[in-house]
């Protein structure tokens, strides 16, 4: 495989970063992985690291170095996810379980797969257009469906943020899978929460992301979707990928796993912030004690459904 692939969350205006981003890849397999939690104190970053971290850990243990089958394991792994997420509201007694939304997508092969649960997006662009976008699992894109929405309408919306399927809460989350996708030179995937893709709309981000330098685009389009937020701008995290397969010359920052070890991996996970970004907003609700604790009871979660 070759690829230059760069991720990016921040806080925007809020107190936590409830989202989390992930890249797992192997010598043939890669993985990217968005999750936007939903929950009070400190419960929607827990779900969101809980999905993300147990996708992340049953990529390593089945990619040895390609998935046997990338569908089904997109299906195992976020069944099992929800799950894991639900043991942790047991096991913490809490009246309501936490949420998150989730896309996660495999590319082997030269192929691409992807799976997801509410209204983080997952792009392919190819020559300047959007060749797939996810549909959101929402109640705003219901209403657009049946006629009753239009695009501007939507954005406008009192419920557009009201979402119908997820991993954890209290019903089984109604997971959407791609057909398999070939890639070719030059496509862009970009995965991001709704913090990015909500301010903006499907034309700027093919002008800012088409080009495939994604070490640059990610930042200026984070960039771009917090100035047009202003003071409402929610958490925002996103994922891009140019691919470059069966070409020798790359991008700055491209890589190439064709000498990497069978049995090795190469991960890049966001998890709870330790700093406070400038001006005191930030974790300031959450003590190091909370975030360690928290640590502790994700693992515990996870480890009863790995095998």
């Amino acid at each position: 495989m070759k690829f230059t692939i760069f991720q990016e969350s921040r806080i925007g205006r809020r107190r936590n970063n409830q989202d989390r981003v992930a890249y797992s890849y192997s010598r043939e397999a890669l993985l990217m992985i968005v999750a936007d939690g939903m929950g009070g104190h400190l419960h929607g970053e827990v779900a969101a690291q809980i999905a993300v971290q147990f996708v992340a850990q049953a990529f390593q243990r089945e990619a040895r170095p390609a998935l046997a089958d990338p569908v089904l394991f997109l299906s195992r792994a976020l069944t099992n996810a929800h799950h894991a997420i639900l043991d942790y509201a047991f096991d913490k007694s809490l009246d309501d379980a936490p949420r998150t939304t989730v896309v996660a997508s495999i590319i082997q092969d030269s192929q691409a797969y992807w799976a997801h649960a509410g209204d983080s997006r997952l792009y392919l662009l190819r020559r300047r257009e959007i060749a797939s976008r996810t549909k959101d699992h929402s109640r705003v894109q219901l209403m657009m469906d049946q006629g009753l929405l239009d695009a501007e309408g939507a954005a406008k919306h009192p419920s557009r943020n009201r979402i119908y399927s997820c991993l954890g809460g209290s019903h089984s989350p109604q997971i959407e899978f791609s057909k398999r996708t070939p890639l070719y030179r030059g496509d862009v995937i970009a995965i991001c929460s709704d913090g990015v893709w909500g301010p903006l709309d499907d034309q700027l981000v093919i002008a800012n992301l088409a080009n495939g330098r994604v070490m640059e685009t990610v930042p200026k389009i984070m960039d771009l979707a917090e100035q047009r937020a202003g003071p409402t701008c929610d958490n925002l995290s996103l994922i891009a990928l140019n691919w470059e397969e069966n070409y020798a010359e790359g991008q700055p920052g491209s890589v190439s796993t064709k000498t990497m070890e069978l049995g090795a991996f190469t991960t890049q996970m966001e998890g709870f912030l330790r700093t406070r970004p400038a001006g005191g907003s930030g974790h300031e609700d959450l003590s190091d004690d909370e975030i360690e604790r928290a640590i502790r009871e994700i693992n515990q979660a996870i480890q009863k459904y790995t095998k």
